[in-house]
């Protein structure tokens, strides 16, 4: 008999935010370790995102999904995250169904980080077991964050002051990264007695893709042409600025390597609908590369829209930070895309030798910020073996086995045993 898991995360399908593919993924294949999974989520229409219907498909007919209201967006903008303006409705309804239905675990990813809260508080009122998954790390520095009383500042001191209170009686915590969790055990070194713990990137699935040769969409962020076009999608991190600009000085230096390249950054804005928040446009200007090898379309686009961009480029780039806290998740696209890969990552990343033993592609690797000179006198020779490797790349040749342990399935089957692991604690 299957046991119940509730997973809690305001954002799921048709919300085109990247985080609701690891609650989707998590659903999909739960049922097949054991767990009938039922998402509680908010309604899409108190959605600050323009919906992805297409994502809808990507769901199984049979998943449960309840939605709850929530308070409506204001002009002026005085409250945006979704989870404040629906934490009541999703605790109220969250005890209803664990009560109701005897749910045997409460799982939630984050952020919305407020969200964790409810775990401490259904807790406390059911008995439930809960777990926090860090898709993003909660209490973390990030630009403006030491700019004493600034915005930045109070939200990082409300974040130390409210995550102890969240996880303290938390039985599984769970993150993207080992990074993103690993200070959260340390600030509370209690969990590491009364919680599992692990690491588990986003998985990739093939239906994903499969399901983008059904719906036969077309890319319109750029047109095809004579010049080799590289990929990169998803948000900037933090601290991957300072790789990225070694990376332009390189190319504003090379002129004539870089003549016949473009490298389109899909999804880098500030914000999800903002289509001028750019976020590398500067730093491209000021090496020269702005509109001519360096494109940037700010705002996000739908998940399937990505895939479809893609597929259509010469190569996928892959950027990490000064941080090693890269998984191979964001690789493994490119590989299902059957693309070879340009990759610039922390030498600790395990990305790199995933990369590198699944021949999948290229990899200039360095030493966190004291290892950014050598980006800048590097990247141009690695660029040069990159074209060689593209050259001459078969994606069958590809050892896809290597990225089988991050498939979406093998994660979720991680997530299992951690799962009945926790219900012992």
């Amino acid at each position: 008999m299957h046991k119940k898991i509730l997973i809690l995360y305001p954002h799921f399908p048709p919300s085109n935010l990247a985080g609701v593919h690891r609650p989707r993924l998590f659903a999909q294949h739960l049922p097949s370790f054991g767990w009938e999974p039922t998402i509680l989520t908010v309604h899409e229409k108190y959605y600050e995102e323009e919906p992805d219907w297409n994502l809808v498909q990507l769901l199984q007919p049979e998943l449960r999904i309840e939605k709850v209201n929530a308070i409506a967006l204001t002009k002026p903008r005085l409250v945006g995250d979704i989870g404040l303006r629906a934490f009541f409705q999703l605790y109220y309804t969250a005890k209803k169904i664990i009560k109701k239905e005897e749910i045997d675990f409460l799982y939630i990813p984050i952020p919305s980080f407020y969200t964790a809260l409810l775990g401490r508080w259904l807790h406390s009122t059911t008995k439930i077991k809960y777990g926090i998954d860090y898709i993003d790390p909660w209490v973390h520095d990030f630009p403006g964050s030491n700019q004493l009383l600034s915005r930045h500042w109070f939200s990082k001191k409300l974040a130390a002051l409210l995550e102890p209170i969240a996880v303290k009686k938390a039985s599984l915590i769970t993150g993207v990264a080992e990074g993103y969790y690993k200070a959260v055990l340390e600030r509370n070194p209690c969990l590491k007695l009364s919680a599992a713990c692990a690491a588990m990137p986003y998985g990739g699935d093939e239906r994903d893709h499969a399901l983008l040769r059904e719906l036969d969409l077309k890319p319109y962020l750029f047109n095809k042409n004579l010049k080799f076009q590289l990929v990169y999608a998803g948000a900037m991190l933090p601290k991957a600025y300072i790789p990225l600009d070694a990376i332009f000085n390189s190319i504003g230096n090379n002129p004539v390597l870089f003549d016949q390249v473009e490298f389109h950054f899909i999804g880098t804005g500030k914000t999800t609908n903002n289509a001028e928040g750019f976020t590398i446009k500067t730093m491209a200007e000021k090496y020269g590369l702005w509109q001519t090898i360096v494109f940037e379309y700010p705002k996000r686009i739908p998940y399937l829209d990505v895939l479809v961009h893609l597929n259509h480029s010469d190569g996928v780039f892959i950027l990490g930070s000064t941080e090693p806290h890269y998984t191979p998740s964001k690789t493994y696209q490119g590989v299902l895309s059957e693309k070879a890969l340009l990759a610039v990552l922390h030498a600790n990343s395990t990305a790199v030798n995933v990369i590198r033993k699944a021949n999948a592609g290229i990899v200039l690797d360095f030493d966190g910020e004291a290892g950014v000179p050598n980006i800048r006198d590097s990247f141009a020779i690695v660029f040069k073996q990159f074209l060689e490797f593209s050259n001459n790349f078969n994606a069958t040749t590809v050892d896809k086995k290597i990225f089988e342990q991050y498939s979406a399935e093998r994660i979720t089957a991680q997530l299992a045993i951690l799962l009945n692991k926790a219900m012992e604690i």
